[in-house]
C-alpha cells in the first residue's frame, strides 16, 4: 500500500471546491437559498479524526515493541485504509467548504454570520481530518528492516545443490 500522496488530496480538494460552488451557483439560480453545512457536520469530522488517531496508536506501540500485545496485521491494515479514506474525505470536505465560501465571497451582499460560521467550522475541522488520517497512516507504517534493501538474502539456488 502506498502512502496518500499531494497530488490525490489536491485533486480531491479541487473536484469538493467545484461541486460546492456549481451547487450554490445552481441553488442561487433556482431561486433557493444557498447550501449551509449543519452543526453538527465540523463536531463529526472532528472526532472522526480523534478516533483514527487513537485506533492507530495500538499499531504504533505493537509495531514499536512498546506494548507486549499483538497486534492482528489485518486490522492493522483496515486501520490504515480507513485513516487513508479519512484524509480524502477530509481533503473532498475542505474543498466543499472552500467552495462554498468561495460562492459566498463573490456575491454582492455580505451573508448572515451563522452561515459563514458553519462554513469555517467545517474548513477548520475538515483540515484536522485530513492531518489526523495522514498521522494515523503514519502511524500504522511498519519500519524497513535493515535486511529488506540487501541483495545476499534471497537464495541462489536449490538447497544441497
Amino acid at each position: 500500500m502506498k502512502r496518500t500522496g499531494a497530488g490525490i488530496l489536491i485533486i480531491a480538494l479541487v473536484v469538493g471546491a467545484v461541486v460546492g460552488f456549481v451547487l450554490d451557483t445552481m441553488l442561487t439560480s433556482m431561486g433557493r437559498a444557498t447550501f449551509t453545512p449543519a452543526a453538527s457536520l465540523p463536531t463529526i469530522l472532528a472526532l472522526l479524526g480523534v478516533v483514527i488517531v487513537a485506533l492507530a496508536v495500538p499499531v504504533f506501540r505493537a509495531s514499536r515493541g512498546r506494548s507486549a500485545r499483538r497486534i492482528d496485521p489485518f486490522r492493522a491494515l483496515r486501520i490504515a485504509m480507513l485513516a487513508k479514506a479519512s484524509s480524502l474525505v477530509g481533503a473532498a470536505a475542505l474543498g466543499f467548504a472552500l467552495g462554498l465560501l468561495g460562492f459566498l465571497a463573490t456575491r454582492p451582499v455580505t451573508p448572515s454570520i451563522g452561515s459563514m460560521g458553519s462554513i469555517i467550522a467545517t474548513l477548520v475541522c475538515a483540515v484536522l481530518l485530513v492531518v489526523a488520517g495522514l498521522v494515523a497512516e503514519q502511524l500504522c507504517t511498519i519500519r524497513k528492516d535493515d535486511d529488506d534493501d540487501t541483495p545476499g538474502n534471497t537464495p541462489a539456488g536449490p538447497v544441497g545443490a
